[in-house]
Formats: C-alpha cells, sequence, structure tokens
C-alpha cells in the first residue's frame, strides 16, 4: 500500500536515515520506535510530505489518503465549537448540506420544478453519504476522548493544549485516511481516553503508524515494531514485549557473531605479521590480507539502555508523617474538583496518583505543595519534609542561556561535576551534548533536563506531575531506575501504565469526587478494580435481571429513534413540496379568475370558483400539516 524504498535524508551533515526502506500494508498496526532525535517524527514528515527525501522513494496509489496528527496542531485556533471543528472531516458531507441550504433559500423566492428535481438529487446524495449521522458518530468520537456533551458547544479557543489535540485527533479519525500516523498520541490523552483509543485502533479499517513512548500503549495497539536505529528501519513482527525478546536475541548473535569475528581477525593478524617475512609464505600471506581487506566487519553491539548509578542522599530525613490532609475540599466557583478527601502520606511511600484528566490531580499535588488554597478541611507537612516539585511549567524556569551541566550545578546538590557528567549521561546527555544551550534543546530534552535537576535536588519528598511526557522509552526506564533507587518519599501523577507498575506501591484515585487510597501496586489495583466491577455488575444482575434486554431494547430504540427522525425529516420535505405546488395552482387559478371574459361563461366560473375553494381549503390543510411535522422534528431533533 505504501513503500519506502532506499530512503536517505540528511540534516545539515547528519544522517537520519541512510537507504533505509520499509513497506506498510493494509491492516498493519506499526509501531516506530528509537530514541529521541533517532528520526522518528522526521520520518512521518517525510511520509506526510512535509519533508522530501534527498534520495529514494516514498510511493502510494492514488486512493492511499495519509491521516498525521503532529504536535503543530497545538497551535490551530478558532472560535468555532469543538463540534463543528471535528466535523469538519467530513468536508464532502458539509458542501452537500451547504448546497441544500442554498437552494431552499433560492427555492423561498424563486420556485422552479428543476429546483425540486435538485434538492432531491441532493437530498439522494446526502442520504447515500450517511450525511444525516454525521453529526452522531462526531459526538460519539468526541465523547469517547473524554469531552462530556455539554463542552461540545465550547469554542476551541476556550480549551486547553492538550484538549485542542484530541479535537484534532477526533477529526483525524472521523476521515478515516488509508494510513494513520499519530505522533505521541497519549501524551495529551488520560488513562480512560487511552484505553478507549485502544480499542478504536483494534477494529481500524486501515494501516496505522504510532511513535509513543508508553509501552503498553504499544503492546494493546500494535503487531509490527520498526526501530529506527543507525539511519535504518530494522522490523519486527510482534507487540513491544515480543521486540525486547527478539532483540535481546539477535544482539546475542550479533554479539557472538563480532567476538568470533574479531578472534578471527586477531589470528589472521598474527598470522601476517609472524610470516610476513617469510618468502615460503609470500602468497599465504596476500592472501589473509586480501581476506581481512574484503571481510564485512560485523559492529559491536550498542547498548543504549543506559543504567542509573546514582545514590540519594538527603541533608535530613523527615519525619514519619510526611504530609496529611484531613477533610480537605477543593472547589472553583461552582465547579467542585474534590471534596471530604482525607490522606496520609508516611515516610517512605511511594504513591502513583491516577484517574481521568481535568478530575483533580494536579490540583492535589499543588495542595500538597501548599501552593493551592483549599476552601475547608487543613493540609499540612510534616516535620523536616523537604519538598521537589516537577510538572510541564518546570521547563519555562530553566534558564535557556545556560549551558545543560551549568543548569544541574545550579540545583544546590553539591555534586562534583564528574558527578553531575554521570547523570546527565543516564539522562541521555552524553559527550558534549553537556554543552549545549539549554535554549536549543527539544522539549523532550528540556524535560529530561528538569527532572535530573528535580531529582538531585536533596529532597526527601517528590511531587512529579506527568513526568514521562515527551520522554522516549529508554529516558522512561532511567526514570523508573531513579525512583526504585530512591528512599525518600513520593506522589506521582501519571497515565503510563508500565511506568505505574514499577514505580509504586500505593495508588490514589478520585471516586465520586473523593480522593481515595489503595495499598497495593498497581497490578493489584486492577485487580480490585476488577473485582468490585464484578461484583457491582452481579449485585445488578440480581436487582435487575433484565437489565441486559433493557439495553439491548435501547439500543433498539435509538436505531427506531434515528429511522423515525429521517421519516420525519422526510415528511417535512415532501409536504413542503406539495404546498409549492398548490400554492403555484392556486396562483393560475385566480389569473384565471380575474380574467373578465371569464363571466360571460357562468358554467365555467361557477367551476373554476369551487376548484379554487377546495383548492384553497387543502392548501390550508397543508399549511397546519405543516406546522405539525416541523414543531414534531424540532422536538425530535431537541431529544437527540
Amino acid at each position: 500500500m505504501l513503500a519506502i524504498q532506499n530512503l536517505s535524508f540528511y540534516f545539515g551533515s547528519r544522517i537520519m536515515y541512510k537507504e533505509a526502506s520499509l513497506h506498510i500494508k493494509p491492516k498493519n498496526r506499526i509501531g516506530l520506535i528509537g530514541y529521541n532525535g533517532a528520526g522518528k517524527t522526521t520520518l512521518l514528515k517525510l511520509i506526510y510530505g512535509d519533508l522530501t527525501p534527498d534520495e529514494g522513494t516514498i510511493s502510494k496509489p492514488n486512493d492511499c489518503t495519509v491521516g498525521f496528527l503532529n504536535q503543530d496542531m497545538l497551535s490551530y485556533d478558532t472560535d468555532e465549537s469543538i463540534l463543528n471543528v471535528a466535523m469538519q472531516a467530513f468536508e464532502e458531507v458539509l458542501q452537500v448540506q451547504e448546497r441544500i441550504d442554498l437552494l431552499l433559500k433560492e427555492m423561498e423566492t424563486n420556485y422552479q420544478e428543476e429546483h425540486v428535481s435538485k434538492l432531491a438529487a441532493l437530498q439522494e446524495q446526502l442520504e447515500r453519504l450517511d450525511g444525516y449521522a454525521v453529526k452522531a458518530k462526531t459526538e460519539e468520537i468526541l465523547e469517547g476522548l473524554g469531552f462530556t456533551t455539554e463542552e461540545l458547544d465550547r469554542p476551541l479557543r476556550s480549551f486547553s493544549g492538550g484538549w485542542r489535540m484530541r479535537v484534532m485527533l477526533a477529526k483525524l479519525l472521523l476521515q478515516k485516511p488509508s494510513v494513520l500516523m499519530l505522533d505521541e498520541p497519549t501524551n495529551h490523552l488520560d488513562l480512560p481516553s487511552i484505553q478507549w483509543l485502544e480499542q478504536y485502533i483494534s477494529k481500524y479499517d486501515g494501516a496505522v503508524l504510532i511513535v509513543s513512548h508508553d509501552r503498553e500503549f504499544l503492546d494493546r495497539t500494535v503487531n509490527i515494531i520498526v526501530e529506527v536505529s543507525g539511519g535504518k528501519l530494522i522490523q519486527y513482527s510482534g507487540n513491544y514485549s515480543f521486540f525486547l525478546k527478539e532483540r535481546a536475541q539477535r544482539m546475542e548473535v550479533q554479539q557472538n557473531a563480532f567476538e568470533n569475528q574479531q578472534q578471527k581477525i586477531k589470528q589472521t593478524e598474527q598470522f601476517i605479521t609472524r610470516f610476513r617475512a617469510k618468502a615460503t609464505k609470500a602468497r599465504q600471506v596476500q592472501s589473509k590480507v586480501k581476506m581481512l581487506e574484503k571481510m564485512d566487519l560485523v559492529d559491536e553491539v550498542q547498548d543504549d539502555n543506559p543504567e542509573f548509578d546514582l545514590d540519594f542522599t538527603f541533608q535530613q530525613e523527615s519525619g514519619k508523617v510526611v504530609s496529611e490532609l484531613v477533610n480537605v475540599t477543593k472547589a472553583y466557583g461552582e465547579n467542585l474538583i474534590f471534596k471530604d478527601s482525607t490522606l496520609k502520606i508516611m515516610r517512605g511511600d511511594k504513591i502513583a496518583f491516577i484517574g481521568a484528566n481535568g478530575k483533580g490531580k494536579s490540583t492535589m499535588l499543588r495542595v500538597i505543595a501548599g501552593t493551592e488554597p483549599i476552601q475547608q478541611g487543613e493540609s499540612k507537612l510534616g516535620h523536616n519534609v523537604i519538598t521537589a516539585f516537577y510538572a510541564q511549567h518546570q521547563l519555562e524556569a530553566l534558564t535557556l542561556t545556560n549551558e545543560v551541566l551549568d543548569e544541574l550545578k545550579q540545583s544546590g546538590s553539591e555534586k562534583t561535576e564528574q558527578e553531575l557528567r554521570s547523570i546527565l549521561g543516564a539522562f541521555l546527555f552524553r559527550g558534549e551534548d553537556v554543552y549545549k544551550k539549554v535554549k536549543v534543546l527539544s522539549g523532550g530534552e528540556k524535560s529530561r533536563v528538569a527532572l535530573a535537576k528535580t531529582l538531585i535536588e536533596q529532597a526527601n519528598f517528590l511531587m512529579l506531575d506527568e513526568p514521562t511526557n515527551h520522554l522516549d522509552i529508554q529516558s522512561v526506564n532511567v526514570l523508573i531506575q531513579a525512583l526504585q533507587a530512591y528512599e525518600g518519599t513520593y506522589v506521582v501523577v501519571s497515565h503510563d501504565r508500565h511506568f505505574i507498575s514499577h514505580i509504586a506501591n500505593k495508588i490514589w484515585y478520585i471516586e465520586n469526587d473523593i480522593v481515595k487510597e489503595f495499598l497495593g501496586n498497581y497490578d493489584e489495583y486492577c485487580l480490585f478494580m476488577e473485582q468490585k466491577m464484578l461484583a457491582e455488575q452481579e449485585e445488578q444482575a440480581v436487582e435487575k435481571p433484565k437489565k441486559s434486554e433493557k439495553k439491548q431494547r435501547s439500543d433498539a430504540d435509538r436505531k427506531a429513534f434515528q429511522r423515525e427522525l429521517k421519516k420525519a425529516e422526510k415528511a417535512l420535505e415532501q409536504t413542503e413540496e406539495k404546498v409549492m405546488e398548490k400554492e403555484e395552482e392556486l396562483e393560475e387559478l385566480e389569473a384565471q379568475l380575474a380574467d373578465p371574459s371569464l363571466y360571460e361563461d357562468p358554467e365555467k366560473m361557477a367551476q373554476l370558483t369551487k376548484g379554487y375553494e377546495a383548492l384553497k381549503q387543502e392548501l390550508e390543510q397543508l399549511h397546519q400539516d405543516w406546522e405539525e411535522l416541523a414543531e414534531k422534528l424540532e422536538e425530535m431533533q431537541e431529544q437527540e
């Protein structure tokens, strides 16, 4: 369906791709992975046409469409409602509907038979395009991505960048391109929306190409992994977990081949050195030299998964109780965030706070930190608690003119330059990278600097808000190792399930506007919620044994309602056409009755007058029918 052949692409003197090839087939679910800067987003832009290959080709059939969700869409701004923005996906439907609206307006003052025929053809085209269902489809996608019904009419401009990205994702999903390309889609989604998107992708008709650092998301959505490494596209037939096993095996085979080849080279060189001066061995020596020159060298395996080797030290240990919240309630005006929440954070707690966006997770972190006022209750830090807070706005606090190494020196950690370089190395800043200015770093690189700076502040209580956003898989692994080595206390807000399952011994979640605590890790929490849901379903089954039948009837009722809605719209259109026809007939009769010669034929006059009166009554009834149908349709549309 889409073929990449011998692709080469350069940024200045830097080689991004060198003779790379990949074939994307229909139904392929591809996870594109590699460290930040390897060229994953660059490849998507090459496929989309934003960039042009220096060598090689990217070819696809004329009917193959490509959709691309990228971070640049965050800047899109408009006063249109998010429903209308997402519905722009149905360009042809909107064009047909616009033509219908213009034609109906024209017919109000200029009624012609050809207009009626044209209107009927346009309405048939709209029905063929399933145009009457586009609004319902758009609402379903937007609500699946976390928007409430009430929010659908709000202007796009009133939402934050992350929520705007969801609208653009909804629009892209509704377009249903042949190749759907998603660049870090989970960065702007919460856990419920990620799970919804996983289900949607699993049923998607076309091919899917995903760049993501979320291992769990990749495991649930892709069946092929393509690793960007050394300017090549290396393919593995399986999900991310399969890739890890297969890659380890390939690396072991490659390393063995490398070591065997090095041993052979060493032996050959020893032979050449030993017998170079002997005339009787000259032919053999020359043969060995030529063999070495022609030998295809096997590369030594480079492990790009750095180990984090850092001992966290504190100026002082915190008291046993790190933070205590008693009946805490927080609201913004009438918008309740959480209420009556009582929680206690003990020294050594490793807490992951999970749940849908907008439910108060970040707000709770600020309440604990003491930077967010509350309406009622009490929040206080314990004895000897030293805090460090990481959130996306921490990136703005970095000094842009500093070099990366100097930025870490400002943390007050009192670590030596060599120790700081080791820490930066673990966060994938190696060699000369530590002398880069902060202002030239990408968003992901700035995140790594801010995280490293937070982790070495000698705080005994960390609060981390979405720390894995914009990090690649290697950086997430580093952060996992760092937090596992950390002996203090922390609360982490995250939607990355792999990350959470490796760093938390307690889970916080919000239920009925109350922040609650589960004493166990993420896997145990998932099992607990599963069992709770099953218990609730069983209880409901006992109380309402026919609930599923009622739901089926409800679904059937919805379909029946849609059918009735279409019938009502059709009936109204047909009545409008009849009204127009009868009004024309009435005008003709009025013209005949106005002819003075008609009075010379009393019989014909009586006949025309009788017909005129009958037609007036019929038209009056049609007007009444039209009003009733229009009122009924308006009521049905409000119920939709």
